[in-house]
């Protein structure tokens, strides 16, 4: 699976898990040259707490686009430090 935004692959893997009808990425899986931490953080009942990243490609920036959760609850160990997109990232084979 590739994750593409601005025209660029932003991640790659063989290896994603999905839930809820998004693709987690290996954390080692993104390209860490377009990522920039943020300081949002969203709660699932059911995954915990999320951290995000915004997506910077060629000077445009996607402000929150990818999230991860550092340290899931017992029921999302799978997806454990693994990253997903929305806002227009677009994840294809």
């Amino acid at each position: 699976m590739k994750a593409i935004w601005n025209g660029k692959v932003i991640a790659e893997s063989d290896d994603t898990i999905v839930i809820e009808g998004n693709h987690y990425f290996p954390h080692d899986a993104i390209n860490k040259d377009y990522f920039e931490g943020t300081d949002t953080h969203t709660v699932c009942n059911w995954k915990g707490t999320a951290n995000y990243y915004s997506i910077v490609v060629d000077g445009e920036r996607n402000e929150d686009a990818a999230w991860y959760y550092p340290s899931t609850s017992s029921m999302a160990k799978n997806i454990e430090n693994r990253v997903a997109f929305w806002k227009g990232v677009e994840v294809k084979e």
